[in-house]
This record gives C-alpha cells, structure tokens and sequence, in this order.
C-alpha cells in the first residue's frame, strides 16, 4: 500500500536534478517556475543590452556601413535564434533543460568575456577616423575576435531560449484545469520578465554604453549572465527535469521512411486499410505493452487519425526491417508536428518586421532630436516604448482580458492560441503602415530644412517620439505573438518533442532576421538595375527610400495574414479547452 502511494505521488517521467524520481508537492509548481522568471530577466537583459545597440557599436566603432551593419545585427540575432532548436533538441533528446542551461549560460558568459576585451582594449578595434585618417572598417584579426565573441554569444543565448521556457512550463501538472491554467500565466510572465530584462538593457545599460564606454556595457551583461547560474542553481531542489527520451528527430524520420516504404511496396495491395489494433499479433503485442506501461497505453491513440492520412501507411504493414517499425502514438506525433509547421511559417513575417526594431529603426532615430528635456536619450533606447507596452499590458492580460474571456466564451482559454497570434500579427501590419507615414514625415523634414538631407551628422528638428509609435504596435504584436506560440507549441507538441517545439517560437525570430536581411539585398538588387540609387543603400539614411520598404513589408504582412487565416481556421487542436 505504501509502494502503491509512492507511486502516485510521483510525477512520471520526471527527475530531480539529482537523477532521482520528482514528488508531487516537492518539485514543480509555481515557486520552482519562479526561479525561471528570475533568471528570464538577467538573461535577457544580458543579451538584449548589446542586442539593441549593436547596430550602433559596429558602425561608430568597428566603422561598418548602415546596410553591413543592420545585416550583420539581424544575422547574430537570427544566429542566436535559430540556434534555439539546437537547445531544445539536446534537451528532449539527451539532457534536461537544466543542464542545457547551464551549460548554455556559461558559453555566452565566455562570449561576452571576449566582447568586453575587445571593446575595454582599443588596439583591438580598428584605429578611430580623424580629419587625416579615413575611416578603416574592422578586418583581419580584429575582425575574427568580433564575430568569434558575438557568435559565442549566440551560441549561448541560442541554448538559453531553447531550455529555459520548456524548463518553466514543465513545472505544473498540465492533467488539471488548474495546473493548465497556471501554465498560461506562466508563459504570460515569462514575457513580462523578459520585458523587465530588456527595460533596464535599453534604459540603464545603454545609456552606460552611450556615456561610459562599450567596455562598461559588455561588462555588464557579463555580470548579469554570471549571476543569473547561482540564481538559477539556487531552484535545483524545486524542479522537475523531464527524463529525455531520445532523439525526436529519429521518430520524425522514422515515421516518415515507413510511411514512404510501406507506400511504394504496398500502394498495389487489394488489401483495405489495416489499421494497427486490427492485426491479431499487434492485438497481443498491444496487450502486453499495456500490463507493461498501463500510463502509457491510456494515453496512445487507439487506432490513426484520419489527418494527414498518408502516415497512417507507417502501421499499416508490418515493415521490411524492424528498425522502422513504428506505433500508432509514433504517427500522432508525426502529425502534431507537422501540423503545427504551416502556423509556425506564417510567424516568420511578423518576426521581419520585429527586425527593424533593431535596425533602420535606431538608425532612424539616431537622426532625430533625441532630447527629453535636458536629458538626451540614445537612439538604441527606443525599445523602452514596447516594453513598457508589454510590461503593462501582460499583467491586465492575464488577470482582466483572459478571465472574462473565459465567462464570456465558456472555455477554459477564453482566447484560443491561433487568436491570439493572429491579433499580433494584424497589428504587425498596423505598424509597418505607420512605419511608413512616420518615415515620409521624417524625410519630409529633411527635404525642408536646407543642408540637413546631405548632412546626416546634424539632428532633424522632428522629435523621436515619431518612431515610438511604430515601436508601440509591434511591441503589442510580439506580446500577442509570442506569448501565444510559446504555449502553442508547448501545449500541442508531444511530450517527448516539447523543447524542441517550443524552440519554433524563437527559430521563428530567427527566420524572420533572415527573411529581413535577404529582403533587404533584394530589395536593393531589384532597384539598383534601374537609373535610379538602391532603394536601402549609402552611408547617409536620408537618402534611402525607406518609407517604400516600409510599404512593402505592410503589403507582404498583409498578404501573410492572409495565408494565416487560410491555416488557423482549419487547425485541430490537440489539447482540450483550446
């Protein structure tokens, strides 16, 4: 009797950081989830302190073109993203999210180690422009230390987003309305703290790096993911780890060849479609792994689907080699995953659109008046408007929009997933039209005021608050956005894939920095055949047509959306209340 309480007081599947067996009220919960938060914050500010000025530090100091520096920013930024997977996979597959995490911050605390050298050490950056030396842009050796440091960085942040809020999640029990309902503010303040990291990145840190010196920023977001392991370590004894379960990959891969074989050899059988409960030897074998693994067995689907259809061939015949033999739960997952693929694609555009929050919308600004009174505000501190947009709207979110929501609707969401990214991405769209009308505005001036459209070193007599409002709505967008994909991906994806899934939130940003980076030398190419100059090319911003790229990305977000609703409208959820 006691055995039999032990067992259900411990969370199946899961681990204490010491390897063994996790309990009910010891690990997990919204006190380990805290310690995640936590760290959320000196993370992210550790990374985006640097982030969002970077375009600034490689062109005044490593002497870089406007163009070369806003596409090396979103490639370090896609990079860091993308890697993401990476994180997540390792963490499904042969560790926890807690040791990728650790191991994650400690490469990035490396990479940052680097950068503050570089930057506190000025033989190690190119010599500084004078009347008599032209600017020379960083090459060579310099130019190795650069890249080695950011993409160790990357290499780092890339692990954290993979791990951490996966690491999060898993902490509730997600077979209760109440423990699914903690999982969502979860996410909700997982957002908000890595709002909080970036407001004291774009405020404070940025303002030292402005004043003080890069040497001084870089050393901060070193102290900050230095701090943030023993913080994070010091929750070891709260968490639940997942017991990884192999690579989801292989399974992915499985699937797919068995479905293919069976297809090919079978595709000419007059023999109907068998599904793998109806073979007597699969009958026994099913018996078996149910007195085996009874957990296991109520959770499998008892015969396939009729979605994505083709899969359901992988079950159907016993294989030609027992490597590829797959279950009937094998195929779900496929499907789930490859489900949630067409959601995930319709994400990348608004995440190109978030890219000019780090690029030509600081370069914008750095043209502007920038004082606040007496005090003059870095352009790279701009970010501060949709982060206190995020800061304050997560909160009234969670405890005011989602609870009337739920009378409202009678469901235990209120706001499914798929709405809730699809609001973001209308107000995406919002915001690139009013990118263009700020920029038409911006130009305007420059036209007017004599010398200053040639003269990109002179502040325009137009305050930057203009650039704020295209700030505003994207920052909305990305709390709806990701916010909501995070615990989409979460949610839907298999157990055994969560990591992996969740990491499609931050490969979407990553994607979505590519996506800029290639529309932008596209862009240029295409313009640059006729007459007349490059729409996005030179050193002085005034003489780029910005406002049209602007129009252009309204008109692609537009048409994305489009293709979106097309997807959103047809999707199944797979978890209840959603």
């Amino acid at each position: 009797m006691e055995l039999e309480q032990n067992q259900i007081s411990r969370w199946e599947g899961y681990v204490n950081w010491r390897n063994k067996p996790a309990h009910r009220g010891r690990h997990g919960g919204m006190l380990a989830a805290s310690f995640v938060l936590v760290v959320e914050i000196l993370e992210n500010l550790a990374y985006l302190a640097n982030a969002s000025n970077l375009v600034l530090y490689l062109r005044q100091y490593m002497h870089m073109s406007p163009t070369k520096s806003a596409n090396n920013v979103t490639n370090f930024m896609g990079t860091a993203f993308l890697l993401a997977l990476l994180g997540g996979f390792l963490s499904d597959a042969f560790f926890t999210t807690y040791h990728i995490y650790l191991i994650s911050a400690f490469i990035e605390f490396l990479g940052l180690i680097v950068l503050t050298v570089q930057a506190r050490v000025p033989s190690l950056k190119p010599p500084e422009c004078g009347p008599t030396s032209p600017c020379e842009e960083v090459n060579g050796g310099k130019a190795v230390m650069l890249f080695a440091g950011l993409y160790l960085v990357a290499l780092g942040v890339g692990g954290i987003k993979g791990s951490l809020p996966a690491h999060g999640a898993e902490q509730f029990d997600e077979n209760t309305p109440s423990g699914r309902k903690q999982r969502s503010t979860f996410f909700n303040y997982f957002v908000f703290c890595l709002s909080c990291g970036a407001l004291i990145a774009v405020t404070f840190v940025v303002w030292v790096e402005d004043n003080k010196g890069w040497e001084w920023g870089f050393g901060i977001s070193t102290i900050s993911i230095f701090v943030s392991i023993p913080v994070f370590l010091a929750g070891s004894g709260t968490y639940k780890n997942k017991i990884p379960a192999g690579s989801p990959l292989t399974t992915i891969l499985k699937v797919l060849v068995a479905a293919s074989l069976n297809s090919c050899f079978y595709r000419n059988s007059s023999s109907a479609v068998v599904s793998m409960t109806s073979s007597p030897s699969n009958q026994q074998s099913s018996r078996k792994e149910v007195q085996q693994e009874p957990a296991k067995a109520n959770k499998e689907t008892k015969a396939p689907t009729n979605i994505l259809k083709f899969l359901n061939r992988a079950v159907e015949n016993k294989p030609m080699y027992s490597s590829i033999e797959c279950t009937v739960e094998q195929v779900e997952d496929v499907k789930i995953v490859l489900k949630v693929l067409p959601i995930f694609a319709c994400t990348i555009m608004l995440n190109c659109c978030l890219a000019q929050l780090s690029t030509f919308s600081v370069e914008q600004a750095a043209t502007m008046n920038t004082k606040l009174g007496s005090l003059k505000v870095p352009p790279a501190s701009l970010p501060i408007f949709p982060v206190l947009c995020i800061i304050i709207l997560a909160p009234i979110y969670d405890h005011v929009i989602i609870p009337f929501a739920r009378k409202m609707t009678k469901t235990e969401t209120g706001i499914t997933h798929l709405q809730r990214i699809g609001i973001g991405l209308v107000l995406s769209i919002v915001a690139m039209a009013v990118a263009a009308l700020v920029e038409v505005k911006r130009k305007g001036v420059a036209t007017t005021n004599s010398g200053l459209l040639d003269d990109a070193t002179k502040p325009l007599p137009i305050t930057f608050f203009w650039i704020a409002l295209q700030y505003l709505f994207l920052g909305s967008a990305d709390l709806f956005t990701l916010a909501g994909l995070l615990e989409f991906f979460f949610s839907e994806a298999p157990i055994n894939m969560r990591s992996l899934a969740t990491s499609l939130s931050w490969a979407s940003l990553a994607m979505g920095y590519y996506l800029s980076s290639a529309i932008v030398s596209i862009v240029n190419s295409v313009t640059g055949n006729s007459s007349h100059r490059p729409w996005l090319s030179g050193a002085n911003l005034n003489h780029f047509h910005l406002e049209r790229f602007y129009w252009l990305m309204c008109v692609l977000s537009a048409l994305n959306f489009l293709h979106y609703l097309f997807w959103a409208i047809r999707y199944k959820y797979r978890a209840t209340g959603n």
